[in-house]
């Protein structure tokens, strides 16, 4: 058994988000464990995706979330979950007027190989997303024209 407290887990914490890893904190050996709270205007995570093996659930603590989908938006309330399976192309964002805690889990633990888009102001369109990470920042930038598409940290 393993016992972690949320705000004291691996992470990071801005003005507008806070995320907490607690995988390694809960030693899961087969599920992804993570905490996300996001002010309101906010996505919940950087890109458009899909994962190609895990399949994620969302848990909505407090607020609402609203999933961009292939098959449009999909809103989920409190005390509501989602589930996405492997292929399913997603992004969640907090659409509402009060600050948004979810609780994300993956399985298997390793999430493999992801598809990542964002909108490119350059080309119009959602194009794929080429990350590079710094600590604590990534940046995205698109993978047709080069133009950066975005900065988180």
């Amino acid at each position: 058994m393993e016992h972690v407290v949320v705000s004291e887990a691996t992470g990071f914490e801005t003005d507008s988000r806070q995320f907490r890893h607690l995988t390694s904190a809960l030693g899961t050996t087969d599920l992804a464990v993570n905490y996300f709270a996001v002010a309101p205007g906010e996505p919940v995570g950087y890109c458009y995706h899909r994962h190609h093996d895990q399949e994620e659930v969302f848990y909505v603590r407090s607020g609402t979330a609203t999933f961009d989908t292939e098959r449009g938006d999909v809103v989920v309330d409190t005390n509501e979950a989602i589930r996405f399976a492997p292929g399913d192309w997603q992004q969640g964002w907090n659409r509402g007027d009060e600050r948004l805690v979810v609780l994300a889990l993956g399985a298997p633990r390793e999430e493999g190989e992801v598809d990542l888009r964002r909108d490119c102001p350059d080309c119009g369109e959602r194009t794929e997303a080429v990350p590079e990470h710094t600590e604590h920042v990534a940046v995205f930038t698109c993978g047709e024209c080069g133009v950066e598409t975005g900065r988180f940290g």
